[in-house]
C-alpha cells in the first residue's frame, strides 16, 4: 500500500524542547534526548517502506542536522497543536495525494512496522482512519486513508481526555475511526526511564543510558 509518512517535529533547542525532562535533565540533556527521539522517528519512517516521508517542523532545522535532509520538510504554521496538525495533514495531503500516518517525536520507541499497521488498519477494517491512542490518555499517531477531515482544532490537546475527544470529533465528522496498538509517551523523566528501558537498542535509549549511566534493559522495541 503506497502511503506518507508525517512527522510533527519541534527543533531540539535547549530550554525549548522536552521542558518536562528538566529537572531532573538539565535543559541541554533534554535537547539531547529529544535529538535522539528524533532520529529514532525519522529511522522508523524511513525503513517502514513509506514513498514519502515528510516533516512539518517547529524551528529551525540547522539543530536536527543531517536525518532531516533526506527527507521533506516545511515549517509547522502558526497556532494550536490542533490547528498545526490539521495544516499538516493538509499540506501532506496536497503533495502525496495518498495515505498518511502522522507521528510525533514523543515515541522514539515506535517500528517501522507499527507506522505501517497503523496506515494497513484503514484498508483492511471498515474504517477510513486509524488512531494510536498514548498509555497518558492523548494519541501518538493517527492515519487516514483518504483526504484528512480537519477536526484536530476542535480537539483541546495534551489532556488526559485528549485521545477520546479526538476520537469523538472524528465519529462526529463521520469518520469510521479504528484504533492501533496503544504507545507510552515520553512526557517526563519517569516515561524517558520505561521507554528507554522498553526499547534499548534506540538512540534515544542509548543517549538516556549516556546520560543517567544506566544499565541497558533486555525489553523489546515498540509493542
Amino acid at each position: 500500500m503506497t502511503f506518507a509518512v508525517l512527522i510533527m517535529a519541534k527543533s531540539p533547542i535547549p530550554g525549548q524542547v522536552k521542558t518536562r525532562l528538566s529537572p531532573p535533565f538539565s535543559p541541554t540533556e533534554a535537547a539531547r534526548l529529544a535529538h535522539a527521539a528524533i532520529e529514532d522517528t525519522l529511522a522508523a519512517a524511513a525503513a517502514s517502506g513509506a514513498h514519502r516521508v515528510l516533516v512539518a517542523l517547529a524551528g529551525d532545522p540547522a539543530p536536527i542536522g543531517p536525518p532531516l535532509t533526506d527527507c521533506e520538510h516545511f515549517p509547522q504554521r502558526p497556532g494550536t497543536l490542533g490547528q498545526r496538525l490539521d495544516h499538516a495533514f493538509a499540506t501532506c495531503w496536497a503533495a502525496t495525494r495518498s495515505p498518511a500516518v502522522v507521528v510525533g517525536m514523543d515515541t522514539p520507541h515506535v517500528t517501522a512496522q507499527l507506522l505501517g499497521e497503523c496506515v494497513e488498519l484503514t484498508r483492511t477494517s471498515a474504517a477510513t482512519a486509524a488512531l494510536g491512542l498514548a498509555h497518558d490518555g492523548g494519541f501518538w499517531s493517527l492515519a487516514f486513508r483518504e483526504q484528512p477531515v480537519p477536526v484536530l482544532h476542535r480537539v483541546a490537546m495534551s489532556r488526559p481526555d485528549t485521545g477520546a475527544l479526538t476520537q469523538r470529533e472524528l465519529r462526529t465528522a463521520g469518520v469510521r475511526v479504528a484504533l492501533a496498538p496503544q504507545l507510552e509517551d515520553v512526557d517526563d523523566a519517569e516515561s524517558a526511564r520505561r521507554v528507554a528501558a522498553a526499547a534499548p537498542t534506540t538512540r534515544f535509549a542509548r543517549e538516556y543510558r549516556r546520560l543517567t549511566r544506566a544499565p541497558a534493559d533486555r525489553g523489546a522495541a515498540g509493542d
